[in-house]
């Protein structure tokens, strides 16, 4: 009777002492809240430090929000609705002229070139880009990245996109691709996988990649109100860490073991254009391999707002972007 006593105690203080590592273990993770403008393959070192428990290894809980549209993210940031913003940059600079007392900075780079692809309605046989005169393009929303970098390629070849082109650009992101799959458009500008899928179903051709012709250019970021970067630093710091981390992963594997990695973040896409997709993205340098944004990036990134008829004012490297945290974690 005694032994069987002396078990039971064991047992009892053995469960107890289990509860209280569960619980101080419980105590060190962090819930960071991430919004992240739209949920893309073009966002796969992301899905990586998920998927691969990169944030766990760092004592983070990442909670992921589908935000669409880049005004929604910063405003999400700016009301505290989120803590971490996956964005363009040039949301940042919109709020910052504006007027803030309180700056969103970019503290980490994800993505190196723009995402978008030429997609033509029929097969064309030796493009060149002057063959776009007199057509129909279908591009993206005025104000953004992808529809101010297309109109910067379209220039840098000598086309004049509201002269040359029939310019079309009041449809809603989420609706391009269906307008072209129902006969709008000579050609447009599509991010993947609706490039890829589209190729595949034989309703289009992929041509040719604004991100190859457009080159370096910090198209998406992870962003934070100063305010709170300065009262959770260590966060901010595991966070860059993970997706450092991440970001060696995907470049030093194939396209084959990032897309089974990052499948469960697209159960609705097949994994052979998941592979076709992070392949393209990977081979054209789309994936930042480390997180520092640099002061020759923003400068082209401005460059091109400017172009654009879209930067507001500009404004300095070290105003809205924060290279900290991510010199830090690469040491």
């Amino acid at each position: 009777m005694k032994k069987w006593l002396k078990i039971s105690v064991t047992l009892f203080l053995a469960a107890i002492l289990s509860i209280t590592l569960a619980a101080c273990n419980n105590e060190k993770v962090q819930t960071v809240r991430l919004s992240e403008v739209t949920h893309s393959i073009f966002y796969a070192p992301l899905y990586v430090a998920l998927e691969k428990g990169f944030f766990e290894e760092e004592g983070l809980n990442v909670e992921l929000t589908l935000t669409p549209g880049g005004d929604k993210v910063m405003t999400a940031l700016l009301s505290d609705g989120a803590d971490i913003g996956l964005v363009g940059p040039e949301t940042s600079i919109y709020v910052s002229t504006q007027g803030s007392s309180d700056p969103v900075l970019n503290f980490a780079q994800l993505t190196q070139t723009d995402g978008t692809f030429l997609v033509s309605r029929e097969k064309v046989e030796n493009f060149t880009w002057d063959q776009l005169k007199g057509t129909t393009f279908l591009g993206q929303r005025k104000g953004g990245m992808p529809q101010m970098v297309g109109e910067f390629v379209l220039k840098k070849h000598g086309i004049d996109p509201h002269a040359d082109l029939d310019l079309i650009q009041n449809i809603d992101f989420a609706n391009i691709t269906s307008s072209f799959a129902s006969g709008t458009g000579d050609y447009v500008q599509l991010f993947e996988p609706h490039a890829t899928v589209m190729e595949q179903e034989g309703r289009g051709h992929i041509i040719a990649s604004f991100g190859e012709e457009s080159g370096r250019v910090p198209y998406t970021a992870f962003m934070a109100k100063e305010s709170f970067m300065e009262d959770n630093s260590e966060t901010i710091e595991a966070f860059t860490r993970a997706i450092y981390k991440a970001q060696q992963w995907v470049e030093e594997n194939s396209a084959k073991d990032i897309a089974a990695a990052i499948q469960p973040q697209f159960a609705d896409t097949d994994l052979e254009i998941i592979e076709m997709v992070v392949d393209r993205y990977k081979s054209q340098g789309s994936y930042a391999t480390d997180p520092i944004l640099d002061e020759e990036e923003w400068n082209n990134l401005q460059d091109i707002m400017d172009e654009a008829g879209e930067l507001p004012a500009r404004v300095d490297h070290g105003s809205l972007v924060n290279t900290d945290f991510a010199e830090k974690v690469m040491k």
